[in-house]
């Protein structure tokens, strides 16, 4: 059985946002069943789970033997199994991974800066005076990826493991108004969030938030 590692409880900001949400989701579009290991900080700062996880995040994937952590590489591993989340042509198969990295070292890079400055440090004045600049080198790159997106439902023909990386990361943009400067990457990011994997996903992910604190 799969087991994928997840928070018992994070504050509400980062709720929906986990990382553990990639995982789940390309679970859910691949049809694999999975169980949930839900930590805590004391498990999370363990030796048991360094060994498993050296830097102490989630998710941690496990199949079968295999030991496998960081979003992306899971959802690499889980799309090779589903034709769903990667095609089956070997160009295809190149743009989808391509997506994939983009969506994590181009465009996730420019995003999470941001995300620091308005979610841990809103009343520093540093953040304050560095904000405009982070926004300002966002919308260029978000205009980038709003050009290449042009017209298209997704990121190529057809839904991707590469629009299911991108669609996570534009998502920790939900704390502000900057996606609504573009109408299209909106409607994209809308659209792939209204796919039923996607929402299951989510409300798994929701429910233990959801419980009553010990």
């Amino acid at each position: 059985m799969r087991t994928v590692s997840a928070f018992k409880w994070v504050p509400p900001f980062a709720q929906g946002l986990v990382r553990d949400l990639r995982v789940r989701w390309a679970l859910e579009e691949a049809g694999l069943p999975y169980q949930v290991k839900l930590i805590d900080s004391a498990v999370q700062a363990s030796a048991d789970y360094r060994g498993l996880q050296p830097f102490g995040q989630v998710p941690v994937f496990e199949e079968d033997g295999l030991v496998l952590f960081e979003s992306g590489a899971i959802a690499l591993h889980i799309a090779h199994k589903c034709e769903v989340l990667l095609p089956t042509d070997a160009v295809g198969r190149a743009h989808a991974v391509t997506w994939l990295f983009a969506a994590l070292n181009s465009v996730e890079i420019a995003i999470q800066p941001l995300a620091e400055v308005d979610l841990f440090f809103p009343n520093e004045e540093w953040a304050k005076l560095r904000r405009p600049a982070l926004v300002e080198a966002l919308q260029e790159r978000l205009g980038e990826l709003a050009a290449r997106l042009g017209t298209r439902e997704y990121l190529e023909d057809r839904f991707t493991v590469g629009d299911l990386m991108m669609v996570t990361v534009l998502r920790i943009l939900r704390h502000t108004d900057v996606l609504d400067g573009f109408p299209t990457l909106k409607a994209y990011k809308e659209r792939c969030e209204a796919r039923p994997a996607f929402q299951r996903a989510l409300e798994a992910q929701m429910e233990p938030f959801q419980r009553p604190r010990a």
